[in-house]
């Protein structure tokens, strides 16, 4: 049964019986670049989500020197290490998504991935911090983050109840939103697994929701239908385009089907009340013999 506890993230109060909370997840899809990150900033909005999330590394603490070292080519040079700093925004680049999502009027936050990215977040007083699935057992991170003061949103990829079950008890859960997510990009509709979210739902008294990593849209909206109040995706301009998120991510024309589809849930829900609709009474006065009775 879901929690009637409800989670505020700025303006917009989070929770099972209120309007999903739509997030388009930008991440590293900008590809290094500040206006194609405003492109899909401004997508995004135009196509209805409550907010944008990036991803923040402090590049030499998530990663090791042997990582960064490695081979592997991209458009930033030779090494992980070129196309991990390649691909991290710095002070001078949030200070203009803080100022452009600010103009647009779409909150945005992020997901750091260790304790000094969210010392460089809080610069900008972001409404919450995502704890992506890589960190969810990383314990001293979710408390670091905790500390703020600010909500969590924690996706649970790559974990079991019982990890899930110890980031909550570093947690407070009246602050606390957890996703349901299957780790891999795309994720295959036979590994999405999302009767979990009644699961979660059951287990936790705090909001649950779904951070989804497959082809199209319809299986998100499911999501909605079996209770999830916040839903999260990739976006992207053209899934084509270089980057190893693209593929799981949606397009414009994806992403305005996913909003409108989880827009129109509730109102096709209704109340549950069982009645007969004046726009039905002309057609049963039609259609509907009174004291008749087929054999």
């Amino acid at each position: 049964m879901a929690t009637e506890r409800t989670v505020r993230i700025a303006d917009r109060v989070v929770g099972h019986a209120r309007p999903c909370f739509i997030v388009a997840e930008v991440g590293i899809n900008h590809n290094g670049d500040l206006n194609l990150a405003k492109r899909l900033i401004a997508l995004a909005r135009d196509k209805g989500c409550d907010g944008v999330k990036f991803q923040k590394r402090t590049v030499d603490v998530v990663y090791s020197p042997e990582e960064l070292g490695r081979p592997r080519e991209s458009p930033f040079g030779s090494t992980v290490g070129d196309l991990k700093r390649g691909l991290e925004f710095g002070f001078t680049q949030y200070q203009e998504i803080d100022r452009y999502c600010r103009e647009l009027d779409i909150m945005w936050f992020a997901s750091p991935w260790d304790e000094r990215s969210v010392d460089f977040l809080e610069q900008f007083n972001p409404p919450c911090y995502k704890i992506p699935s890589a960190r969810l057992t990383d314990l001293g991170l979710v408390q670091y983050a905790r500390k703020t003061g600010r909500p969590l949103i924690i996706s649970t990829g790559m974990s079991t109840m019982e990890e899930i079950q110890e980031a909550v008890d570093v947690t407070d859960e009246d602050k606390l939103v957890l996703l349901h997510c299957t780790s891999t990009y795309p994720s295959a509709e036979k590994e999405l697994n999302l009767g979990v979210i009644p699961q979660l739902m059951e287990a936790f008294d705090c909001p649950v929701g779904y951070s989804g990593h497959e082809v199209g849209v319809v299986t998100s909206v499911m999501a909605v239908v079996l209770g999830a109040c916040v839903v999260e995706r990739h976006v992207t301009l053209d899934r084509a385009m270089w980057g190893s998120d693209q593929a799981a991510s949606l397009e414009p024309h994806g992403l305005e089907l996913l909003t409108k589809y989880i827009r129109t849930w509730p109102i096709a829900l209704g109340d549950g009340r069982k009645r007969v609709y004046d726009s039905e009474k002309p057609i049963l006065e039609k259609l509907r013999r009174i004291g008749c009775f087929e054999v």
